[in-house]
This record gives C-alpha cells, sequence and structure tokens, in this order.
C-alpha cells in the first residue's frame, strides 16, 4: 500500500516566512489546521516578543488556518500538494493576515467597479560553498546582463527551477541573469491580483528550496554584495472594467487616464510613510540610495527606469505601472496591497499629481524627497502617515513596528556583515 499523499499548508507571515504544517490528504478535506498566533510574535532570530495582535500575555491561543482543496496545487516535492490557507480567529478575518490585507484591498478597487491585475518581478543573488563551507558568490565568470545558457549558470539551476514552476503551474514570463553576477531576475506572468501574488510568493519558495537541494543559496537580500547592485521586488499593476485596462486613455497627450495619475499621485503622496512597508530590513536601506535605480526619489516617469513609479511604454491593454521601491524582504501580499492602498488613497482623496521626471536621476533630479535613510526612520515615517496606516490597519502596523523595533535593536551596533549572516537563512 503507499504512503499517503500529503498536503503543505502555508502562509505568509509579517517576516514573508512561508510558515506552515504537513498533513495527511486525509485530514486536509477538513479545510481547516490551527496555528499558534504567536507566529506573529516573533523576529528572525526567535525573539518571543508582546506584539499587538498576537496576545503573547494571553496565552498564545490559536488562529484557525482555513483553506479549500479545491485550490490546492501540486508540489515541487514528491507525493506532495501545497495549499495557502486564509488565517482567521475565532471565525472572523485575523487582522495580521496579510493575505487578507490583500483581498480587503482588492475589495474596495472592485466597490470603485475596477479589477486589478499584477505582474511580479524579482531579483536574487545565488551562492556556492567555498572550500571553508562560507558562502560565495556563485562562480559565473562569463555572465553578463541578460545572459543565459551555461555561461551565466553553469550548473542549470535556472533550468531546474524553470522545470518545477511547469510542474507546479507557475506560468513564467522570464528567467535571465541581471546586471551584476551572479544575479538573476525572476518573472512571472501578469495575471488577476490574487493569483499573481499567491503563486509569486509560492514560486520563490520553490525556488529557494530546489536550488537548497542542490547545496546553493537563492538569496534574496535587498543588497547582499556592498559594490554590487541591489535586488528589489517590482510591483506592475492596472486597473480594468469591462475588459478595458483603464490606464489607458487614448484622447489623452501621452495616453495615460486620469485614473492613472490619481493612482501615481497617491503613491508618491505617500512615498516615505510606505518604505517600512515596502523595504523592511535594515539592509533594504543599503538598496534604497541615490543613482541606483531603486525606488528612492518619490518621482514618476514615461518608461524611466531612474523614477519610483514608471509608466510602461505599452499603451491599450497592456499598459502598467510599476513601482520599483520594493524588495523581496516584504511579504508579496504586504507589498502589493501597501502599494494598491497608496493609490486608491490617491483617487479617493485627489491628490496633486507632480510633473513627469524630466532629469537622468544619477545626477540630475526634478525632486528633494526621497524614502527614509534607515529602517529606523522608516518606521516612524509609517507611523506619522495617519491616513496610510488607517488602510493597512492599526493593528498590523503596530505588530509590523513592534517586531521591526525589535529586530533594530539586535541590529545596533553590529559589524557590517551582520546583515548578512543574519537575513540570509529567511530572505
Amino acid at each position: 500500500m503507499g504512503v499517503e499523499e500529503k498536503v503543505r499548508i502555508l502562509f505568509a507571515d509579517q517576516l514573508n516566512l512561508a510558515r506552515g504544517k504537513y498533513i495527511p490528504r486525509s485530514y486536509a478535506e477538513r479545510g481547516q489546521v490551527n496555528f499558534c498566533l504567536g507566529a506573529y510574535a516573533v523576529t528572525y532570530c526567535r525573539q518571543l516578543l508582546d506584539a499587538p495582535g498576537a496576545k503573547m500575555m494571553e496565552g498564545l491561543p490559536d488562529m484557525e488556518a482555513v483553506f479549500d482543496m479545491k485550490d490546492a496545487r501540486d508540489g515541487w516535492d514528491y507525493n506532495t500538494k501545497v495549499v495557502i490557507a486564509d488565517l482567521m480567529e475565532n471565525g472572523e478575518p485575523l487582522e495580521l493576515d496579510g493575505r487578507g490585507l490583500l483581498k480587503r484591498t482588492l475589495a474596495e478597487w472592485k466597490t470603485l467597479g475596477y479589477d486589478i491585475k499584477v505582474g511580479l518581478e524579482t531579483e536574487a543573488y545565488i551562492y556556492q560553498r567555498d572550500a571553508d563551507g562560507k558562502w560565495v558568490p556563485y562562480d559565473t565568470p562569463g555572465a553578463y546582463v541578460y545572459g543565459t545558457g551555461p555561461a551565466t549558470d553553469p550548473a542549470g539551476l535556472i533550468d531546474e527551477i524553470w522545470e518545477n514552476a511547469a510542474k507546479c503551474g507557475f506560468n513564467v514570463e522570464s528567467l535571465n541573469s541581471e546586471y551584476d553576477s551572479p544575479q538573476f531576475e525572476l518573472t512571472l506572468r501578469y495575471d488577476d491580483a490574487l493569483r499573481a501574488v499567491d503563486d509569486m510568493f509560492l514560486f520563490r519558495l520553490m525556488a529557494r528550496e530546489v536550488v537548497a537541494k542542490r547545496g546553493y543559496m537563492l538569496n534574496f537580500m535587498p543588497k547582499p554584495i556592498a559594490n554590487s547592485g541591489g535586488s528589489g521586488l517590482h510591483v506592475n499593476f492596472s486597473m480594468w472594467k469591462d475588459g478595458k485596462n483603464m490606464l489607458n486613455d487614448e484622447t489623452a497627450e501621452r495616453g495615460l487616464s486620469k485614473l492613472g495619475e490619481q493612482a501615481i499621485a497617491g503613491m508618491l503622496h505617500h512615498h516615505e510613510g510606505m518604505a517600512a512597508l515596502m523595504a523592511p530590513t535594515v539592509n533594504s536601506y543599503k538598496r534604497l540610495i541615490p543613482e541606483n535605480l531603486a525606488g528612492y526619489w518619490a518621482n514618476w516617469g514615461y518608461d524611466h527606469r531612474g523614477v519610483t513609479v514608471r509608466v510602461s511604454q505599452e499603451r491599450g491593454n497592456a499598459m502598467r505601472l510599476e513601482h520599483r521601491m520594493g524588495d523581496c524582504a516584504a511579504s508579496p501580499y504586504m507589498a502589493v496591497a501597501t502599494v494598491l492602498q497608496t493609490a486608491l488613497l490617491g483617487v479617493q482623496k485627489g491628490y496633486a499629481i507632480p510633473e513627469p521626471e524630466t532629469g537622468d536621476c544619477f545626477e540630475n533630479v526634478n525632486t528633494d524627497r526621497h524614502t527614509p535613510a534607515s529602517l529606523k526612520d522608516a518606521l516612524k515615517a509609517l507611523s506619522a502617515d495617519k491616513a496610510l496606516v488607517e488602510k493597512i490597519g492599526e493593528t498590523m502596523v503596530a505588530n509590523f513596528i513592534h517586531v521591526k523595533e525589535a529586530e533594530l535593536a539586535v541590529a545596533k551596533n553590529q559589524s557590517d556583515e551582520w546583515d548578512f549572516e543574519y537575513y540570509s537563512p529567511f530572505i
């Protein structure tokens, strides 16, 4: 008699850790398992905190992970299905659940008559062990930007990621080497927002685990190598009504609708406040610096990679807005919800949109507004942005800030190499 199929129940917490359980298929048919709410009361280094909403001082009760086995998909491990759960507390949506936040955000857009489509681009470095067992960059001496084949990936790791993506039903758009070696870009196709984010959450986990089985590390840290480029999470999105992309307006001078302008105005108005949610680690602020093409400046432009909000060159139904500040230390649910909530604030509050960027963003830029200089400053900016806090949820933000302040305390007086050792196992 064969071994019963197992089901891997997963959710993303506020640290973007893929927490979960394996359970037998027969048990999974019930559609619910419980987890300790204390999953939201810990840091990367497992400090247990009295974080708001996590109820450490109330006995660390359970939360319910609810799922439908109709949504389960083939996993990348033998005899295993994978499914993403929604988190509940006593039958009500858990205030700390990032997927729940994204669902609520999409429902708010739907109330205005719009469906949202999303495409996510990620970047990561690959590492290997040296003779002493230390992690060092993957040896790719023939690599160059937009490289493919053995010169950029002699061990065939990208091919293995691609094969497992196909097995799991992930729709890959492109995989290629990036500007710095050994950095790679991994992009999935545009899709309905929830599906797109679910896919990227699972795809990133799959890719890390497939590479780990080969003895390598796929590292999504924002800035793992001091003198090389950073790695980002670019959020591309558009709003749809009656089968039409509502960003597109053929009567406008450059094709961008009033709705698109309002969304851009919202993202830029909340530029400083949203940084902590989009770039949530100490290491993130080594990437968010001038001249790094990484969403540092509070600006926007047409097909300009030096700005934070880029209007794509495509028009018609292919038109999209690309927000370039985020990195993969952020939960994709939190990152996409934050972008969409700030865009929604722009629509609801009618913020004024600044002129598009005309500078090169290397030597010349049209604004002096930029992301905070550190995670500490970003947390202060988030606390001060009352409209954004209300949109994200006061309990969720308070929990996030509490956990991140504990992370800052660990970082205090550490060496420059501290962040690689601290974050690499998890990001």
